[in-house]
């Protein structure tokens, strides 16, 4: 049983990574002015957040469902004999409901898994649908697998400036214009796929410390069943320096150090068109199978 495993472009998995890893990837459309780019093909991080802090209209839809079965014909006509697709949570987009229709037409061989992740609990959804595959696991087998565990991951979040939220819907003008005045900080969440806040604090340094509270709370609730091998952490941010991206990791890297396998992403564009730049964020998840090789890459 040869099965391939695709997933989008919020999964943060790069172009190069997913050749590295043999992972198929197709793109969430960013639209800048009217004009469509793709992260990472044709779009920077620097050029992306440049371009949103001035103001440009800026809106994201999902990936094509031509280019999407597109892909799948083509993995199956090279001689894969199911394919396995891990699209945007349900909760944040569309594009996994169009999928799992479009799905219907290959009696089987696509499974598209809806395990309610973005970002960096997405990326390990991935890499745990690889590392399955590889070992002979069919698409239905790491399908049912992910979606069991799609619920032992989280999101924290939280963001530098409010206007970006309020664009989205995410704060009313008049929550956004008084958290600038006061410097209040949202910290938010996702399990299950949609943001929701869980508080606000005065200031980005009571905001991280808050995200690594929650985190490590949520990383104790999951060791009450779960080995602590089976833990993976991913932090995440829209820094536009490295330096502060590299702090951040390894921040999170030192409160955890019990953790063996913690590594930082970017954030991808979709939820870098919410947030802003300088967004801080971090996800914990407890992988669905045991490994230790095709481990994220570190900063």
């Amino acid at each position: 049983m040869k099965v391939a495993v695709m997933t989008d472009s919020n999964a943060g998995i790069k172009p190069d990574e997913a050749a590295k890893l043999g992972i198929y990837l197709t793109y969430t459309p960013i639209i800048i002015d009217g004009e469509v780019f793709y992260q990472e093909t044709n779009l920077t991080q620097e050029e992306f957040y440049t371009q949103l802090a001035g103001d440009k209209d800026i809106t994201t839809s999902m990936p094509s469902p031509g280019d999407v079965m597109d892909m799948w014909d083509k993995l199956l006509e090279e001689g894969y004999d199911e394919v396995v697709y891990v699209p945007l949570s349900s909760g944040l987009s569309n594009s996994c409901h169009t999928a799992i229709q479009l799905a219907e037409d290959y009696d089987g061989k696509v499974q598209v898994v809806d395990d309610h992740r973005i970002s960096v609990t997405m990326r390990q959804s991935v890499l745990d649908a690889k590392w399955m595959a590889d070992n002979e696991k069919s698409a239905k087998e790491i399908k049912e697998a992910l979606e069991a565990n799609a619920y032992n991951s989280v999101i924290f979040l939280t963001v530098d400036d409010l206007k970006y939220l309020k664009k989205g819907g995410r704060v009313t003008p008049a929550a956004a214009a008084l958290g600038a005045v006061l410097n209040i900080k949202p910290v938010l969440t996702t399990v299950g796929g949609k943001f929701d806040a869980l508080e606000k604090v005065r200031g980005m340094k009571k905001g991280i410390a808050k995200m690594l509270d929650y985190s490590e709370d949520f990383v104790n609730k999951m060791l009450e069943e779960h080995d602590i091998e089976k833990i993976r952490i991913g932090a995440a941010g829209s820094f536009s320096k490295q330096e502060d991206a590299d702090a951040w990791y390894h921040q999170v890297k030192e409160r955890f150090s019990d953790v063996a396998d913690i590594y930082y992403d970017p954030l991808s564009f979709v939820v870098g068109t919410h947030t802003g730049p300088e967004a801080v964020g971090m996800g914990v998840s407890v992988i669905s199978v045991s490994y230790t090789h095709l481990r994220a890459h570190e900063t």
